[in-house]
């Protein structure tokens, strides 16, 4: 497997896709989006995507991202279908933002 295989954003020709993927560093999912990225797990022993629950990613989720749980959710099963991911839901899976990036002053 090959970050050039992962990281490709895909879009089947149906609704405009809310969210990109892309791979950082070992075991590390970055998804981006129009109010900023996020991190969840991606262990690569056997490649598989973790997403909080519903009711945990209205916790702690990124502000901007938690009313789009279901549109995450659709498609990020998506694209673990069209990487051979296993996809789960647990209120334990980690999330976290990644800080904008601005230059100072």
């Amino acid at each position: 497997m090959s970050c050039t295989d992962i990281c490709v954003p895909y879009n089947f020709g149906m609704a405009e896709q809310v969210f990109r993927f892309h791979t950082r560093w070992k075991e590390e999912l970055v998804v981006s989006g129009s109010g900023g990225s996020f991190v969840l797990e991606l262990p690569i022993g056997v490649l598989s995507a973790y997403l909080p629950t519903e009711a945990e990613w209205e916790r702690r989720g990124p502000e901007w991202a938690r009313p789009l749980w279901h549109a995450l959710k659709k498609e990020l099963e998506d694209w673990c279908i069209r990487h051979n991911a296993q996809f789960h839901i647990d209120p334990s899976a980690h999330v976290y933002a990644i800080p904008s990036e601005r230059p100072p002053g």
